[in-house]
């Protein structure tokens, strides 16, 4: 990256029309969007951490060997899912749906560090299974909220000027359309939705809901709205959390949206410090339960050091969790195309890697 590219990494502030929008939203108001249920960032009393402990070389929070990455081509895509449903985690949060028709990207995170700058900051533990240019034509991008480790400027400037993209609608919560215009997306292709708000994609319709948690590219936090989605099919419906902290809202969520044949619940990246807006293992357990989805892919873990817990505990405590509740689980190695309905059962594989 050049020097422009990281100034250009920070995004930009919405105006004009945008702008209106969010000082009219009811979630905005002393200035920045508010959270579901009163919360804050950092909670007092728990142990604070130095910028030394989080950059420190701490062994068990890396694996320790290269993970088993399924490697991808466009040409796996060509065939539709036969039960019209099918998930591909590429790493983190990114994940590559496909649903009744339509093929959905969330939250693309593509470069080799979350970070403005590409020579520091949390680096990946392994080259994404699906490289962009081998991305499949989608139809839409879907962004939860603004932070570098779920809007990644090089993939989304890559997947803009991509010839065979170009019809792809990018679906955001309100504030990001800023960031994509000032990185060459061009306004007509971005829909910014509200809490509550939909939007129709041929017979998808895609609902922006409640999330716990915050957003900001810099030190200026929260004029961004940060979101789940619900997403329905003709036949299926699928549920992501975004990054959130839990609260009771779930319950609400399934009953208006659902039901979901699938979950995305984040998983990783948690500490007492911040519990406010990351889930526990458990806690994204419990919210999917309250949600009443039928399969839970667990997300945002695996992929980067964003953490002081061990890499791989995020999935020893959920697949713990799961079994203690009945719960059905997908735990794809990156890469791995499994279709929720004749998924096979889950391996453990990421025990020999520690």
């Amino acid at each position: 990256m050049f020097p422009f590219d990281e100034i250009a990494a920070l995004g930009a502030r919405s105006t004009g029309a945008s702008l209106e929008r969010i000082l009219r939203s009811p979630n905005f108001y002393d200035g920045v969007f508010r959270n579901p249920v009163a919360t804050q960032l950092f909670n007092p009393g728990k142990p604070s951490r130095t910028m030394w402990d989080f950059i420190k070389h701490d062994p068990a929070r890396y694996p320790a060997k290269p993970l088993p990455v399924q490697p991808r081509h466009a040409s796996d895509f060509a065939l539709p899912p036969e039960s019209g449903l099918r998930v591909t985690w590429l790493g983190h949060a990114s994940t590559l749906l496909e649903i009744d028709g339509y093929r959905l990207l969330l939250d693309p995170v593509f470069s080799k560090r979350v970070s403005p700058f590409q020579w520091m900051g949390p680096k990946r533990f392994y080259a994404p299974p699906l490289p962009l240019a081998e991305m499949p034509t989608l139809d839409a991008i879907l962004i939860s909220h603004d932070h570098y480790d779920h809007m990644d400027m090089l993939a989304l400037r890559e997947l803009g000027r991509s010839a065979s993209q170009s019809q792809a609608r990018l679906i955001v919560p309100l504030g990001l359309a800023a960031h994509l215009h000032r990185w060459g997306i061009k306004p007509e292709r971005v829909t910014e939705l509200d809490w509550g708000e939909t939007t129709q994609l041929g017979s998808l319709t895609f609902v922006c809901e409640m999330a716990r948690h915050f957003s900001g590219r810099t030190f200026n936090r929260n004029t961004t709205l940060w979101c789940s989605f619900a997403i329905q099919g003709a036949r299926h419906r699928v549920f992501y959390s975004g990054d959130s902290g839990y609260f009771p809202g779930y319950a609400e969520m399934g009953r208006a949206h659902g039901p979901f044949d699938l979950s995305l619940f984040s998983i990783g990246a948690y500490d007492p410090a911040w519990q406010s807006v990351h889930f526990t293992p458990e806690e994204a357990l419990q919210a999917h339960c309250e949600l009443g989805a039928r399969v839970l892919l667990p997300v945002h873990w695996g992929t980067f050091n964003l953490a002081f817990h061990p890499w791989e505990e995020p999935a020893e405590r959920i697949t713990a969790a799961a079994q203690k509740h009945n719960v059905t689980l997908l735990m794809p190695r990156p890469g791995e195309m499994l279709e929720p309905e004749t998924a096979p059962a889950y391996e453990a594989w990421w025990r020999g890697f520690k």
